[in-house]
């Protein structure tokens, strides 16, 4: 694999080899413009880098999850691993840690297969989809340990366990006994997708609930979780923002249909969307500059079935942004209306032709004009410029200032603003971090230079 003329990062600084671990830094520094011919000073003869070892161990972790979980991996030679977790490399496993099959309500609780219990209880997408919301709604707090009153672990496998309504609490290495795989175009709201790692499995895995793809390119969907601290639904990359290639998409064998199921607007035929949608107007307080809630995400949606797609790069979400408002201009627009009636912000009117689907769709965007037609120079609008890099002290822990907040915003524009529970700010926090990973996975950065503290070319690359 060639080396890539600009890293803006120290390359393979997760490295835990006794030649690298004294060398790395804190936080990831800048790198020049290097030659890639020349390897980072002082790196011990034979190192090998992170991203290498992080391919080489996902390779093996792939293969044993296609081969239904029933090999461990054996460690990769020369590979350094972190030393409080033998077998997964250093700072590449979830920040999940789980327990094993149990009762409900824990070790003392009821049997794990009541008698005449069928083997897989049914229940409708719907149903899952609804279990999960319920968890995040009252914030049920991250535990391996702990149970919560509805008798499931409060861990990634408990949360599975608890949405699919199994009779116990499985975990990663037993929940696709329960589940039929499937493939990434087969996936539908309820299903799940498993990260089962056999070199570690209770220190080095994670599941999720799929709740819909976001949008027609199918490359981010809703994901429902427990993850420290708690519960939560956020829109991720798929197949997750870590470890992406080790994820298994898997169909509860017991869900049956829903009746009365809602085609999920720009999917295909056969794909069901999760059920709440609503169709009478919520009200104008939900839609505009800083509301943050799922009818924005409804909104996105419909518009995208009607011809606005080029408007959401990475998918609608729940934070307002500009790519609404044009969105929503646009389809006002097309149905004739001017002045206030366009003014980008959905009324009754505009919300009820979506959801009936009567109306005309947005346009195609006409084609870029030639040279021989587009207007001098002089007449031309001027070329965006990319503002000026603050420096990494503007993003350090307990940082608080303007740069912080134009950052998030930015981050909201290209449609990585599912992290931010309420919107960026002007002080630095975990939102701001995770998000800023996701832009630089999506870049397919990977190891150091997908730490989450933005350098110069993630900067450059975010406003351009």
């Amino acid at each position: 694999m060639k080396t890539p003329v600009f890293e803006e990062f120290e390359p393979a600084d997760d490295c835990d080899c006794p030649g690298c671990a004294p060398r790395r830094p804190a936080l990831a520094v800048p790198s020049s413009f290097r030659d890639p011919a020349r390897s980072a000073p002082g790196r011990p003869v034979g190192c090998r880098p992170g991203a290498t070892r992080v391919l080489a161990v996902a390779a093996l972790a792939s293969a044993a999850l296609a081969a239904g979980h029933a090999t461990p991996v054996a460690a990769v030679p020369h590979a350094p691993h972190a030393p409080h977790r033998p077998g997964v490399p250093a700072g590449d496993e979830p920040d999940t840690p789980q327990g094993g099959t149990a009762p409900l309500h824990g070790p003392g609780g009821t049997p794990a297969k009541p008698a005449g219990a069928a083997p897989f209880p049914a229940i409708t997408r719907a149903e899952i989809i609804n279990r999960a919301k319920k968890w995040v709604a009252d914030r049920v707090p991250y535990s391996m340990t702990d149970y919560w009153s509805d008798g499931y672990r409060q861990d990634c496998s408990g949360f599975v366990s608890m949405a699919w309504k199994l009779p116990a609490n499985e975990w990663t290495g037993t929940l696709h006994l329960y589940g039929v795989r499937i493939t990434k175009d087969e996936l539908q709201p309820g299903d799940m997708l498993l990260f089962h790692n056999p070199a570690n499995p209770q220190n080095g895995s994670h599941v999720v609930i799929f709740g819909g793809w976001t949008d027609q390119t199918r490359t981010h969907y809703t994901a429902y979780e427990s993850i420290r601290p708690r519960a939560r639904k956020q829109t991720t990359p798929y197949a997750y923002s870590k470890n992406s290639d080790r994820y298994v998409p898997y169909r509860y064998r017991g869900v049956v249909s829903d009746p009365g199921t809602v085609q999920q607007v720009g999917t295909q035929p056969g794909q069901e969307e999760e059920q709440g949608d609503v169709t009478a107007y919520p009200g104008t307080k939900y839609f505009g500059p800083g509301a943050v809630n799922e009818h924005v995400t409804q909104l996105g949606r419909m518009l995208i079935g009607r011809g606005a797609g080029r408007f959401y790069p990475e998918g609608p979400g729940p934070l307002w942004t500009d790519a609404d408002r044009m969105a929503t201009q646009a389809f006002q627009v097309a149905q004739g209306w001017k002045d206030k009636e366009a003014d980008g912000l959905p009324g009754e009117r505009t919300w009820d032709l979506l959801v009936t689907g009567k109306g005309k769709d947005i346009p195609p965007e006409p084609p870029a004009r030639s040279p021989a037609t587009a207007p001098p120079a002089a007449l031309a609008p001027p070329a965006a410029r990319v503002p000026a890099y603050p420096g990494r002290g503007m993003f350090r822990p307990g940082a608080s200032n303007e740069h912080v907040l134009r950052l998030g915003q930015q981050l909201v524009r290209k449609g990585f603003g599912g992290h931010y529970a309420t919107g960026p700010g002007t002080r630095w926090g975990d939102a701001d971090r995770r998000s800023v990973e996701a832009f630089q996975r999506a870049q397919g950065w990977r190891g150091g230079a997908a730490n989450g503290h933005p350098g110069p070319e993630t900067w450059r690359r975010l406003f351009s």
